[in-house]
């Protein structure tokens, strides 16, 4: 088996692996539904999610509100979506809101610190040298992602084979940290899709637009796809991925509304 990159459980801002957690607490009874309607409306600096006209708090107790309406509405459609009970897995767009406005806006140095680490031994650095399908499969995908890097960002990276650690140029790096958006929603959505794909370029791609949320989704799980078509699929590992990947989408979906 073709060993690439590897992504464990994506770590949310505050360091708490979901699916460990989720072990960890068992099956909890979910909250019954409370509400009749939620909506977005309009607070100082930017758009709250309301249920019955009433602010909706994240675990710290802050309140629930987004930077565009558009943001907001999307949250709030999640909570719309419950039935009868409220299932927080069924809401990651809430759940990555929560972990910005709880642990974003006062971490914004370590949150981009940690993004910086994947950029220095990132997934597009690291190609297979023996099976000819999946180095040209690899090439084709992530080729023009450090090419878009290296035109766009002014970011140079080297290329190695196996899993021995490459040292890349501080220059290079110094460019592509330059790109890390400042602001607490876009750095935490970034930071979302740096963790869930294992690449902090194609989360760059994907926030700056060059990448479709399908296509940067594609490219990071080049070697996962190849697994599974030659050596065959494993139900826990789909399931697991199912899971990253509605977080990986809410995600690029964040970014999206942010630049509107």
């Amino acid at each position: 088996m073709v060993k690439g990159v590897v992504r464990g459980q994506p770590e949310n801002i505050s360091g708490q692996k979901p699916m460990d957690a989720a072990r960890r607490s068992g099956r909890p009874a979910l909250r019954q539904r409370f509400f009749g309607r939620a909506a977005a409306a309009a607070v100082d600096g930017g758009y709250a999610v309301q249920l019955d006209g009433k602010p909706v708090r994240t675990p710290a107790r802050r309140l629930l509100a987004a930077p565009t309406r558009s943001l907001a509405e999307a949250i709030a459609g999640e909570w719309e979506a419950q039935r009868e009970a409220i299932d927080p897995k069924t809401m990651p767009l809430t759940r990555l809101a929560n972990a910005i406005i709880d642990g974003v806006g006062e971490n914004r140095v370590s949150v981009a610190a940690e993004i910086e680490r994947y950029l220095a031994s990132d997934l597009l650095f690291y190609r297979a040298d023996a099976l000819r399908g999946l180095v040209e499969r690899q090439a084709r995908y992530w080729d023009p992602i450090l090419t878009w890097a290296r035109q766009t960002l002014g970011a140079e990276f080297r290329l190695g084979h196996g899993i021995m650690h490459v040292a890349q140029p501080e220059a290079a790096l110094a460019a592509a940290r330059a790109a890390i958006p400042g602001d607490p929603w876009r750095l935490g959505a970034m930071h979302a899709v740096t963790t869930l794909t294992g690449s902090a370029l194609i989360a760059l791609a994907l926030a700056r637009g060059h990448l479709s949320a399908d296509a940067a989704w594609q490219a990071a799980h080049v070697d996962e796809d190849w697994n599974m078509e030659h050596w065959g699929r494993d139900a826990l590992a789909l399931e697991r991925r199912e899971f990253h990947f509605a977080a990986f989408k809410a995600a690029a979906r964040m970014l999206a509304s942010l630049s509107e």
